[in-house]
Parts: C-alpha cells; structure tokens; sequence
C-alpha cells in the first residue's frame, strides 16, 4: 500500500528569487537614473556610484565582523544605495553620501538582523538621518544643468509654493523633470516608465501607489492652500513635484515594511498619503513624503493586524 507523504512547506514553489527581484528594481530604476545624470551631470553619477559602494562596503564589512554569511548576492545593499542616492541634491558632499549609506545598511538594515527583519525603510531612514544631521547640505538644491542656469542654487518648486522665492516650471516641465529637486526625483516621467515595467514584472501591484497618489490628489484639491493658482494646477504640480512618485512607486512599496495583505496595501497608501498632505500643508517642511513613508512602516504591523482575513472555519470565518 502506497503511503501518502505530505512535505514540509512550501508546497507551492515559484521561480522568483530575491536577487532577481531586487535586479528588476534596479532596472526600473534607471530611467531615473539616467535622467538625473542628463539633468545635472555626471556628478549625479558619482553620488549614485558613491552610495552603492558605500552600502555595499557596509554590509560586507558588518557580515564580516559578525561572523555572518556575505548576502551582497541579493543586490538589495546595490539597490539601497541607488534609491538612497536619488533622494539626494546634487550638491551634497560625498562623504555625507558614505556615512549616510552606512546609516541606513548598518542600523537600520543588519542590527536587525538584514533583509526581511527591518522594520522601516532603509535608504528613506538614511536620508532622514541625513536630512537631521546636515539639513543645510540637504536642502540646497540646484536647477538643472541645461536649463541655462548651471549650478546655481534653486528653490524647489515645493519650496515656491510654500512660499519661498522663485518661479515655478510648467506642468510639462516638471513632468519631463525640468526642475530643481533631489537627483532622481525630478522626472516623472522616468519614474512612471520604472513603475510600469515592475507592474509588467509583477514585482509589485498598484493598490499602494495609487492609494497614495489618489489620496493625496484629492486632499490637496479640496483642501490645499493653493493661493493665486487654479486648484487643478496647484493639485498636479504638488503631485508632479517634490519625491511623491519615487517614494510612491518605489519605497512605499517595499515587501518588508508594508503589509501583506490586499486591505493593508489600501490602507497604508491612504495613510501615506494623509500624512504626506498634513506635512506639506501645515508643517514647515515643503517636503513630507519621507516622514510619510517611515512613519506608516511603523505602523505596518497594527495595519496587517487589523486587515488579517479571517482563517476559515473560525469564529467571524464562513464556518463555525
């Protein structure tokens, strides 16, 4: 008589492996890439380079130290460093560039315990981290190269709106990414062609990004100060501008600090982008996709909790 041998789990098995995902991240992310060296030279180049080697250095030197197996193999330090880099100005020393990588891979990333047991964001900590230590080197931003001034400090759009000195660009231009603005935030256009090919790859799905987008949208359209602007126009350009379509599309949706589950996806993209409309409306901070972002990791855990679906067969399932 045959016997029936059931197997640990999994019993479903897939070809998908973190390494190759993270590669599929870095491969939507270099449209932006690319647009950030166009825009502001190569020196956009040398932060991007900067901060990989940097997360890439910190990660083997902490695995080293601890006694720990390498993990550089799953590209996800390569792809901190990029996404820390492009939330970047240009103009940032680099040396800012390395500790802030060491930041965020080794205290927010490995005293955790690595990949899939940190609780927030690395590169977004990191360039919180940042953004607290050096606030002046963070927030000196310049306009593109060859928008014909080369650079030259500019005020962010965001930072127009709120009311600080300078012109703002046309809805085109800050869609293409003629703007001033960290290294990898400025082209919308990139950034949506990166969140079309992950949802080609199914790497990700849309509840999170148009969650946040669409939450944001409509609060800044009923309730944005938008002063002497047409409400429609203040309401694209605050979607246009500033890192709410990096930080939409691309750290929002990171598997270890969201939750797992359909409803918790819905309810963490509305929350991101709630708070993000709170800070940048009432806050003194242009910016607030960052905070955002972080502050929903945190509460990823009670989001999952409380969207859990019922097991089936218990109580509040079909069956009882």
């Amino acid at each position: 008589m045959n016997k029936l041998v059931v197997s640990s789990s999994p019993h479903i098995h897939t070809s998908e492996t973190v390494s190759g995902i993270m590669l599929d991240v870095l491969i939507a992310l270099f449209p932006a890439c690319i647009a950030s060296i166009v825009f502001f030279g190569h020196r956009s180049a040398l932060i991007i380079l900067t901060a990989v080697a940097a997360s890439m250095l910190s990660e083997w030197i902490y695995r080293k130290v601890a006694k720990k197996e390498s993990t550089l193999s799953d590209l996800s330090a390569m792809v901190t460093g990029v996404l820390l880099a492009l939330n970047l100005p240009v103009t940032i020393p680099l040396w800012m560039v390395v500790v802030g990588a060491a930041f965020a891979i080794i205290v927010v990333k490995q005293l955790y315990g690595g990949l899939g047991k940190n609780f927030v964001n690395p590169a977004l900590a990191g360039r919180c981290f940042m953004l607290i230590a050096w606030a002046g080197a963070m927030t000196t931003f310049t306009a593109p190269n060859f928008s014909g001034i080369d650079a030259v400090s500019s005020a962010t759009p965001l930072a127009v709106m709120k009311g600080a000195e300078g012109s703002l660009p046309t809805l085109l231009q800050a869609f293409l990414g003629i703007k001033g603005g960290s290294i990898g935030e400025t082209s919308g256009l990139c950034l949506l062609i990166g969140f079309i090919y992950l949802l080609i790859r199914k790497v990700i799905d849309c509840k999170i990004p148009l969650s946040y987008i669409i939450t944001f949208a409509v609060l800044t359209l009923l309730f944005g100060k938008n002063g002497d602007m047409p409400k429609l126009e203040y309401m694209l350009m605050q979607v246009l501008t500033g890192g709410l379509l990096l930080g939409a599309f691309f750290m929002a949706t990171d598997y270890v600090t969201t939750p797992t589950t359909p409803k918790g996806h819905i309810v963490f993209g509305v929350g991101c982008g709630v708070l993000t409309f709170l800070i940048r409306t009432f806050g003194g901070y242009p910016e607030g996709v960052s905070f955002s972002i972080l502050l929903m990791n945190v509460a990823a855990p009670l989001i999952e909790r409380a969207t859990m679906p019922k097991a089936f067969g218990t109580e509040g399932g079909k069956l009882q």
